[in-house]
């Protein structure tokens, strides 16, 4: 069988970090409509079939540099940025996801549901109705090749966080449609003897290799999951809105307060363990829903001025790539 996730991260022991835990994240994503197009205008919040796949627009400054490098926006209205422009999906976006190869958008539609989607909104299908009383956010794609000689079969699921009644688990629907069902989570043995919360759990983020980390806020805490072991997890550093490199091998790049800013770190993998590093020293803003690019070598982040991104080399500052407001993620194309 393959080796953990986390075979090069070692313990979770103490990690010299001394900042504070950021602030409770949120179940739903700071994505409201407080920019909901580039004209100023604010489309009508419909679920109908799209009347028009894009929507000129009228002021490029909100759409600088999503021209390039497969960046899109969602902020809870019907428009999407992409490539330049801002499609019209035809209902209700939130949490906008992609497959790993950039066919099909994953997101939470007007009336709750999970949608799957072409990438210009079209050929949407519901694959999980909500059953009203719950709050669906951040659905990811977990995706696994088949490993016959190790046992493993192909994955091809969508996760998701759902809230109802003041409670909060992580669920799973195969991205072709079903019945969403609670996932189960088992703790690593002795090493990390802290047990994994059952209930709480947020912002799923998930890789192409069958692993994903989510966070607690009511712990402070982020977390990794392997799909490829049977004791699946275990916590990972203080911190919260987890972003898993694209191979889910070694990279999570997660929010943590310090000085009272959200900063962005970056835990690498290595061969004597888990290393953490502050790719946004002396931060005079906030930096939070983090997202990497395909190649995993850039972070895109929200600020209260617009996305920007950020090398994981630490070479040079964060670039401001957008003035729109929302959450950002990487389309492979």
């Amino acid at each position: 069988m393959p080796a953990p996730i986390r075979r090069r991260r070692g313990t979770a022991a103490a990690i010299a970090l001394t900042a504070g835990v950021t602030g409770a994240a949120l179940l739903l994503s700071g994505c409201g409509p407080d920019d909901p197009t580039a004209d100023g205008t604010t489309p009508p919040a419909t679920t109908g079939a799209p009347t028009a796949p894009v929507k000129p627009v009228t002021s490029s400054s909100a759409l600088n540099g999503t021209a390039h490098g497969g960046l899109t926006i969602s902020d809870g209205t019907r428009y999407v940025v992409m490539n330049g422009t801002r499609v019209d999906f035809g209902t209700l976006v939130r949490d906008l996801s992609w497959s790993p190869d950039g066919t099909k958008a994953a997101f939470v539609d007007g009336d709750g549901d999970l949608v799957v989607s072409d990438p210009d909104g079209s050929g949407r299908v519901v694959v999980a109705k909500n059953p009203g009383g719950q709050t669906w956010s951040h659905p990811t794609w977990q995706t696994r090749k088949a490993d016959p000689a190790n046992g493993l079969t192909a994955l091809d699921n969508l996760m998701f966080a759902a809230q109802s009644g003041g409670t909060t688990k992580l669920e799973s629907v195969p991205a072709t449609g079903g019945a969403p069902q609670p996932i189960g989570l088992n703790e690593l043995p002795s090493d990390h003897p802290d047990p994994l919360p059952a209930t709480g759990n947020i912002w799923p983020n998930a890789g192409s290799n069958g692993a994903a980390a989510y966070a607690n806020p009511g712990t402070g805490k982020v977390y990794i999951r392997d799909d490829n072991i049977r004791q699946q997890g275990s916590a990972v550093t203080t911190g919260s809105e987890p972003a898993m490199s694209a191979d889910a091998m070694e990279d999570i790049v997660f929010v943590r307060s310090v000085d009272g800013h959200d900063h962005l770190f970056l835990d690498r993998g290595t061969n004597n363990g888990p290393t953490f590093k502050d790719l946004t020293p002396g931060a005079t803003t906030d930096y939070t829903e983090p997202a990497f690019s395909p190649a995993g070598d850039v972070v895109a982040a929200r600020t209260p001025a617009g996305i920007v991104e950020v090398r994981l080399d630490g070479t040079g500052s964060p670039v401001k790539v957008s003035d729109y407001k929302g959450l950002p993620a990487f389309r492979t194309s």
